[in-house]
């Protein structure tokens, strides 16, 4: 007997169904004490989107906001609600300074099926998004705006409220448009750094290379070392590189990676003094160091912004795949001069590095051997350093995340996830996935490891087992508790 799958055959039974990814449906900023009287309520909306939405029902949409924290904080004074589940959409909030709430609603996913009479019938998947995986999508919002524009209050400071709204307004009219709901997963909830695995000799060179570097460019103040998209040193707090290597990774990079790909990176130089060509460039700032009106703008970053609160422009300086980040103090403006300066330092001395890490990298990658497609995939993530490693993820941009396993099993880890938050103690979890796949979390001293093992007919001892060997081998040197 031939049973026909749905969105196959045809007749009267032949069923089609469409499915939608979740959607960004509106995205707010307000602050309650801006309108606090009646008539006044339009004050407290500091950022609106999308902008087209009528006057009256972003004030209602605001309240309704406004009600709910309100609400939620009798029963829990210091944690006020961070997300409201409807039928069709759930709604996140986030406090990231005191009295300024931003708000981020996003549509469920949808599966659209045709009914008998060949009307549509619409399905909301009300179970499908993970709250942590867009909360954390919501304060990297914040935290990527304060990279670039500081704090709402010193915005508050400079210029009172029409200012704050004006760099609103700037920042998020562009930025909500890389937001990709749909490819959010377990790693935005972790904002981890890649990091790059060195010997200790290249690692002594590179090291020697910034100290020297910062000697003789003295007004350089912080410097960050990347080598294929993976951090090797920086000069930053936790904090700040962790959103700054967000930055670097899923925007500047990809843009400039666009003309290498196709061939066309920077030619060799002609004859530098002492013969050395090399392969340097600006990834911000001059584009030709050779056009004597190149404009010397470089973006300004803010860090430290509990304490210290420093301004500083971003210099990024790229030799084949390593690049480095250079950060000068805000005041100083920086010169075509000090540009070219920089580039005749750093371009041979970094085209040299970038060869030896890749030879490097190359013999490491030769001695571990071209091993056969393991069974099991994994994420790891450190808590500490905030050090992360995925082989499940074979791309992760804004607006891809080509995971090698299904999205089911990429849900299964964020609920393990979620289970690990809810208790300090260490801790393992092991899960029997439908589809013959089993799901291993580990939590150990501050660390997470995530295992997926493909073990049609393994037992609960055998899966354990296969755990045991993985964290032997890919993590040696890492206590985990059994």
């Amino acid at each position: 007997m031939a049973v026909a799958a749905a969105g196959a055959g045809s007749g009267p039974w032949a069923t089609q169904e469409k499915q939608f990814p979740p959607a960004l449906l509106s995205f707010f900023i307000y602050n309650p004490r801006f309108g606090p009287r009646e008539g006044e309520e339009e004050n407290k909306i500091l950022f609106y989107h999308p902008n087209e939405v009528e006057k009256n029902e972003k004030i209602r949409n605001v309240g309704l906001c406004e009600a709910i924290v309100q609400f939620t904080r009798t029963f829990s004074p210091s944690k006020p609600a961070k997300s409201l589940h409807t039928q069709k959409n759930r709604q996140f909030f986030n406090e990231p300074e005191e009295h300024f709430w931003m708000v981020m609603v996003v549509r469920n996913p949808i599966i659209e099926k045709q009914s008998k009479d060949g009307k549509p019938v619409i399905e909301y998947q009300e179970e499908e998004l993970l709250d942590k995986v867009y909360s954390s999508v919501l304060q990297q919002c914040y935290s990527m705006y304060k990279l670039f524009n500081g704090t709402f209050l010193k915005a508050m400071e400079d210029g009172g409220i029409e200012l704050l709204k004006e760099r609103l307004e700037k920042f998020f009219h562009r930025y909500l448009q890389t937001l990709h709901l749909q490819s959010c997963d377990l790693l935005d909830i972790f904002g981890g750094i890649s990091f790059f695995p060195l010997d200790k000799m290249t690692y002594l060179k590179i090291q020697s290379f910034i100290n020297r570097v910062e000697e003789s460019l003295n007004i350089v103040k912080y410097t960050a070392f990347l080598y294929n998209d993976q951090l090797i040193w920086s000069g930053l707090e936790q904090d700040d590189m962790r959103i700054l290597y967000k930055y670097l990774t899923t925007s500047l990079f990809p843009r400039h990676m666009e003309p290498e790909l196709a061939g066309r990176d920077s030619p060799i130089r002609a004859e530098m003094p002492g013969n050395l060509q090399h392969y340097g460039r600006f990834l911000t700032g001059p584009l030709n160091l050779n056009d004597p009106d190149a404009k010397c703008r470089f973006p300004k970053i803010f860090v430290n912004t509990d304490d210290a609160y420093e301004e500083l422009h971003l210099i990024v300086y790229k030799a084949m795949s390593a690049a480095v980040c250079f950060m000068i103090d805000a005041s100083i403006q920086p010169t075509l001069d000090f540009c070219r300066r920089l580039d005749s330092v750093v371009g041979p001395q970094l085209t040299v590095l970038a060869s030896d890490i890749c030879e490097q990298f190359n013999i490491n990658k030769r001695m571990s051997g071209s091993e056969k497609e393991p069974q099991f995939k994994f994420i790891y993530f450190n808590h500490m350093n905030l050090a992360e490693k995925s082989t499940v993820h074979m791309r992760k941009t804004p607006s891809v995340s080509l995971t090698s396993v299904h999205p089911d099993l990429m849900k299964i880890l964020g609920d393990i996830n979620s289970d690990f938050t809810r208790v300090d103690e260490d801790e393992e979890i092991i899960v029997k996935a439908m589809s013959d796949y089993w799901v291993v979390g580990k939590k150990s001293d501050r660390r997470e490891l995530y295992v997926i093992l493909n073990q049609k007919n393994a037992n609960l001892i055998e899966v354990n087992e296969e755990v045991k060997k993985l964290c032997a081998t890919q993590f040696n040197n890492i206590f985990f508790l059994d």
